[in-house]
């Protein structure tokens, strides 16, 4: 962000829940494991009567609002007064504010006054930030004589941790597309597919995010933004296990759950994403439904239903957005060799694979070819359809 564009008056704000994890790693990092805020008996017998976070852990949270968010990338945060007015402690949500009171455009430094408040709205931490912008020097005009068009293709995969997700971001990346790499709790994997598809000269980002919470997709999209300047495509392949229910013992939670991951995640990630692709005039949109909506299966009620739902949205998104050049296309797999059947029968699979006039079942690399294949440019003309991965079993 340049000096021009901060005004006094701007502000910015992140949430964050205190953990046990934080404290050590705080720990780990500093060194700082004053027994008032790691041991619980000598904290009892303080007037704090247990642990209290340490201060500047939640004073370093301002780092982030300072330098991701205002200013953003640039800021250097030169100063900063602190008073410490109330203890946090493990359990806290803390939200960190920054709001700029005052800005020098010669010197290219603003003032931000910062305050730290916990889930009751009661301040903790209060000061006042200086911070300078370090803006980018221009490099000299380099003329090309030819571009790779594929360099510029960013594709978001919802659900990259998963076995068609990380199939997918692999397919992707030695096709040639930047990726974006979601997860929700599996950072470990995450930041394994994000090195597999660098090696291949790929960018990646991994970013985490619980995308049914409408507060994160914002957060997850400023992450996008900061690294990429456009979207080519989006890929939802996120997903929850699917037990079998019998509709006696069903209860809706279960149908909320599914309706949530398919339907309530696209629907607000969508709302940011496809805004872009209007303005590029152009963009691919791949979602993964399933045969179970044209064969279903006994007691997948709650499945079925959203992946049904999916259709719908799907289909009425393709008609909406095709005069603006955005093509929206599904993926559907017969039943396929990842961790969400873990709780099928190894019985049902065996017979599942002899029914299949190709004997076996499909694999995360089946449904990562035909990912591909919507991408590609060999997919320009088609928006609105279903391509079946099912080795024969649905023929149409």
């Amino acid at each position: 962000m340049t000096i021009d564009k901060i005004h006094i008056g701007d502000k910015a704000s992140i949430k964050h829940k205190i953990t046990d994890k934080d404290i050590e790693q705080f720990v780990d990092l500093t060194g700082d494991n004053n027994k008032l805020h790691v041991n619980e008996e000598y904290a009892r017998k303080t007037e704090f009567k247990h642990p209290v976070v340490h201060g500047m852990l939640g004073a370093s949270f301002i780092s982030t609002v300072i330098g991701t968010k205002l200013p953003g990338d640039g800021a250097l945060w030169y100063a900063q007064t602190l008073e410490f007015l109330r203890p946090a402690r493990v359990g806290d949500t803390i939200t960190v504010t920054g709001e700029v009171i005052g800005k020098n455009d010669s010197t290219k430094t603003v003032e931000i006054k910062t305050e730290i408040l916990n889930q009751h709205k009661q301040v903790i931490t209060t000061g006042v930030a200086r911070v300078k912008l370090v803006e980018l020097q221009k490099a000299p005009e380099i003329i090309q004589t030819g571009t790779d068009e594929k360099s510029e293709r960013v594709v978001i995969i919802l659900g990259a941790t998963g076995g068609i997700g990380q199939a997918a971001a692999l397919k992707l990346a030695s096709e040639g597309y930047h990726l974006v790499l979601h997860y929700n709790t599996n950072k470990k994997l995450a930041v394994s597919i994000r090195e597999a598809v660098q090696k291949t000269g790929r960018k990646a980002i991994a970013v985490q995010a619980d995308l049914l919470d409408p507060s994160a997709v914002g957060s997850f999209m400023e992450a996008v933004n900061r690294e990429f300047t456009s979207i080519y495509g989006f890929v939802n392949c996120s997903s929850v296990k699917i037990p079998s229910v019998k509709f006696t013992d069903l209860e809706w939670s279960y149908l909320q759950d599914h309706l949530d991951i398919n339907i309530k995640c696209s629907f607000h990630i969508l709302k940011e994403i496809l805004p872009k692709m209007e303005v590029q005039k152009f963009g691919k949109i791949v979602f993964i439904t399933t045969q179970a909506i044209e064969t279903p299966n006994s007691e997948w009620l709650h499945y079925i239903t959203a992946k049904s739902a999916l259709h719908g949205f799907a289909k009425a998104l393709a008609i909406e957005y095709a005069p603006k050049g955005i093509q929206v296309n599904m993926v559907s797999p017969g039943m396929t060799d990842t961790d969400l059947l873990s709780e099928v029968p190894q019985k049902i699979k065996l017979l599942s694979a002899a029914k299949t006039p190709l004997r076996r079942l499909c694999t995360p690399g089946d449904v990562a070819n035909s990912i591909a294949f919507l991408l590609s440019d060999s997919a320009n003309f088609i928006t609105g359809e279903t391509i079946r991965v099912n080795g024969g079993q649905v023929m149409i």
